[in-house]
């Protein structure tokens, strides 16, 4: 029964297949898919609405908080300088542990701080996560495999290529089996997170990697990975390797 209902489900989800595989393409950013009019709003920071983060984020930046009264410049000093390339290197192992760039920020609230972890999509974990993104913007992504990193590594290609949910499909399928072709008339992207944290049009708010996973599986009806979970701490790496090379834009714009 899956072998008739699923292309049926692609066909009538609305794919529009081509002669040749995508897969084999060089990478490609969802910005270049965009409009003109998209484009120009991401490339101009007074037009790029994202931007409203940034700016919050170097307030918070600056502010000290928790037990410890501590401020994250008064470790880090100015962020311009100790985070450029940064975020190029994450998802990456600290301690033992594989951290995301918002798990991280939050372990120096906790650890260096004395504050609570700020909640996954909070406006402050989002404005400090596109301020420190946007201090590598420019830069390749630059996560290598490693043995430290191998067996996340591993446990993220898993899950990408892994089918999942009612409708049985993997991130793979759309994403490199038919990137560049359409669905329901939009351009499938190769699925490459260079742009993150995001302002979706869509959603009309500024968004996490996470969140577009958590979109992606519950789209395909799967259980969606815990926001901070190793699961999606995995899957994020596993999409940086996949992407390793291409320039960082974020904060971006998308559709």
């Amino acid at each position: 029964m899956k072998r008739v209902l699923i292309p049926l489900l692609i066909s009538a989800a609305g794919f529009v297949m081509a002669a040749d595989n995508p897969a084999k393409q060089k990478l490609q950013s969802s910005y270049e898919l965009m409009t003109l009019e998209n484009k120009a709003m991401q490339d101009d920071s007074s037009l790029n609405p994202a931007m409203f983060w940034v700016v919050d984020g170097e307030a918070a930046w600056n502010e000290k908080t928790g037990t410890q009264n501590q401020s994250c410049a008064g470790c880090h000093g100015d962020v311009q300088k100790s985070m450029r390339g940064v975020a190029s290197q994450f998802p990456k192992i600290i301690h033992g542990k594989l951290q995301t760039l918002e798990g991280q920020i939050n372990q120096c609230r906790t650890k260096a701080q004395g504050a609570n972890a700020l909640a996954y999509e909070s406006k402050l974990l989002l404005s400090l996560t596109a301020l420190v993104a946007n201090q590598s913007k420019g830069m390749p992504i630059a996560v290598k495999e490693t043995a430290s990193n191998k067996v996340d590594l591993q446990k993220g290609r898993q899950s990408f290529y892994e089918r999942m949910g009612q409708l049985n499909l993997s991130c793979a399928q759309c994403h490199e089996d038919r990137a560049g072709l359409k669905l329901g008339g939009s351009p499938i992207p190769q699925g490459h997170p260079n742009a993150y944290p995001i302002y979706r049009l869509e959603w009309q708010t500024l968004g996490s990697l996470q969140r577009r996973l958590r979109n992606c599986m519950s789209g395909v009806r799967a259980q969606q990975y815990e926001y901070g979970s190793p699961e999606m701490a995995q899957l994020e790496l596993f999409l940086a390797w996949r992407a390793r090379g291409l320039p960082l834009e974020s904060p971006g714009v998308r559709p």
